[in-house]
C-alpha cells in the first residue's frame, strides 16, 4: 500500500507469477519443443553411428576424393573414370540442371500457347488444345518417357542412313548430330557484344515504359530491342572477318564424329518432361486469364485495341498475379521429375548417385548428398519465383 498527497491509500497491483504471462509460456513451450527435436535427432544419429560401427561400415564423406572408376555416357564437362566421385556428382548435377532448365523454358512457352488456345474462339483450335491437355495430364510421366524413348530408338533409321532435314544435321537412333562453329578468337567478343546489346535493350524498354506512363507517348518496342540485341554482335562479327568455319559431323565406324550430338536418352527425357509439364502450365495459364474480369477486356476493346494487344498489354499482366504462384510448383516438379531419367538411362544426378552408392556402399552419405542438392535447387527456384512474383504484383497507389 502507498499513500498519496491527499492521505488516501492507493493499492498497488501485485505481480503474478511468470507462468501467468502468455509470452513467457510461449517461449517456454518453444524451447521445450526445440530441446525435444534436438534430443530425438541426437538419439537417431548416435544410434545409427553405433549400428554402423558394430557392422564395420565406414562413414563420412572421405570417399568423394577417391577415384570413381566408372564412365558417364553424356557429360557437360569432361569426365574420365580416373576422376573423383566428387566430380562425378558434379557432372550428374550439371546433367540434371541442363535438362531441367531447358525443359522449364520450353514447357513455359508451350504451356502459355496451349493455355491461350483453350480459350480461342476457333472451335477446332480450342478442342485440339483440350485434347492435348487432358491426354498428357492423365498419362503417367514414366509411361510417356518410355513412349518417347521407344519412338526415338524404334522409328528412326540406324547407322549412316540418318535423316538430314538440313545440311549438317543428322538424326538417327544414336541421337541428333549437328554442326557447330569452330572456335575463333572473335567468339568471346561476340558474347560481350551480345551482353551489351541485351543491357541496352533492357534500358530502352524501361525508358519507353516510363515515357508512356509520364506522357502517354507509346514507343515501338520490338524493332528497337531486336536492333540493339543483334546489331552490335553483327557489327563485331563483320568487322572481325565473319568467321563461318563449321565443325561438321562425319560418320566414322558406328557413330558420328565431329560437331556435337544429343543422345536419344536426353531427347526422350526432354520431350517427356516438357510435354507433360506444359499440360499443367496450360491449365494454370487458362485459369489465370479467366480470373481477369471481363470488363477489362471490354474496356480495352472499346478503346480500339486489337485482341492481340489486349491480351498482351491488359489481360496477361493482370493474370500474372494468379499464374506465377502455382507455376512455381510446376517448375519445381519438372526439376524433381527429372530424377525419372534413370529409367531410360540418362546419367542425371540420381543415376550417378546410384552408381556411386553401389560401388562404395555408403548409402547414408550418398542419399544425404542427393537430398541436399534437390533441396538447394528447389529453394533457389522458389526464391527466384517469389522475387519475380513481388516484381509482377499489382501495386495500388
Amino acid at each position: 500500500m502507498s499513500e498519496n498527497t491527499a492521505g488516501v491509500e492507493i493499492a498497488r497491483p501485485s505481480r503474478g507469477s511468470i507462468w501467468n504471462d502468455r509470452s513467457a509460456r510461449a517461449v517456454f513451450y518453444q524451447a521445450l519443443l526445440i530441446a525435444a527435436v534436438v534430443g530425438a535427432a541426437y538419439y537417431l544419429v548416435s544410434n545409427t553411428l553405433d549400428n554402423l560401427s558394430e557392422r564395420e561400415i565406414r562413414t563420412g564423406f572421405g570417399f568423394l576424393d577417391q577415384e570413381a572408376g566408372f564412365f558417364i555416357g553424356e557429360t557437360v564437362i569432361p569426365f574420365d573414370a580416373a576422376d573423383s566421385y566428387l566430380r562425378a556428382f558434379f557432372v550428374g548435377l550439371l546433367n540434371t540442371l541442363r535438362v531441367a532448365s531447358i525443359g522449364i523454358v520450353f514447357a513455359s512457352i508451350i504451356g502459355v500457347v496451349v493455355g491461350i488456345a483453350r480459350l480461342s474462339r476457333n472451335w477446332l483450335i480450342a478442342k485440339m488444345a483440350t485434347v492435348y491437355v487432358e491426354t498428357v495430364r492423365n498419362v503417367p510421366l514414366l509411361l510417356q518417357l518410355f513412349f518417347w524413348y521407344s519412338l526415338i530408338t524404334g522409328a528412326l533409321p540406324a547407322g549412316q542412313e540418318a535423316l538430314s532435314p538440313l545440311p549438317g544435321i543428322f538424326l538417327n537412333k544414336s541421337g541428333l548430330a549437328y554442326a557447330v562453329p569452330r572456335y575463333d578468337l572473335l567468339h568471346p567478343y561476340l558474347i560481350v557484344a551480345f551482353a551489351i546489346g541485351c543491357i541496352g535493350a533492357w534500358l530502352y524498354r524501361r525508358w519507353a515504359r516510363a515515357r508512356q506512363e509520364e506522357a502517354g507517348e507509346q514507343r515501338s518496342i520490338v524493332l528497337p530491342v531486336l536492333a540493339l540485341v543483334l546489331a552490335l554482335p553483327l557489327a563485331v562479327f563483320v568487322l572481325g572477318g565473319a568467321p563461318l568455319a563449321l565443325d561438321m559431323p562425319e560418320w566414322q565406324g558406328f557413330r558420328y564424329a565431329g560437331g556435337d550430338e544429343i543422345t536419344p536418352e536426353f531427347m526422350a527425357l526432354l520431350f517427356g518432361l516438357t510435354i507433360y509439364t506444359a499440360g499443367f502450365i496450360a491449365e494454370i495459364v487458362r485459369s489465370g486469364l479467366l480470373a481477369v474480369d471481363w470488363g477489362q477486356t471490354e474496356a480495352a476493346l472499346a478503346l480500339g485495341l486489337r485482341r492481340g494487344r489486349v491480351l498482351r498489354l491488359v489481360v496477361l499482366p493482370q493474370a500474372l498475379r494468379v499464374i506465377i504462384p502455382p507455376i512455381t510448383s510446376q517448375y519445381l516438379n519438372i526439376t524433381k521429375n527429372s530424377s525419372l531419367a534413370v529409367a531410360i538411362g540418362y546419367p542425371d544426378l540420381v543415376s550417378v548417385t546410384n552408381t556411386s552408392l553401389n560401388q562404395t556402399g555408403q548409402a547414408i552419405e550418398c542419399i544425404a548428398i542427393l537430398m541436399a542438392v534437390y533441396l538447394t535447387i528447389s529453394l533457389a527456384i522458389s526464391t527466384f519465383m517469389n522475387w519475380y512474383n513481388r516484381l509482377a504484383a499489382l501495386v495500388e497507389h
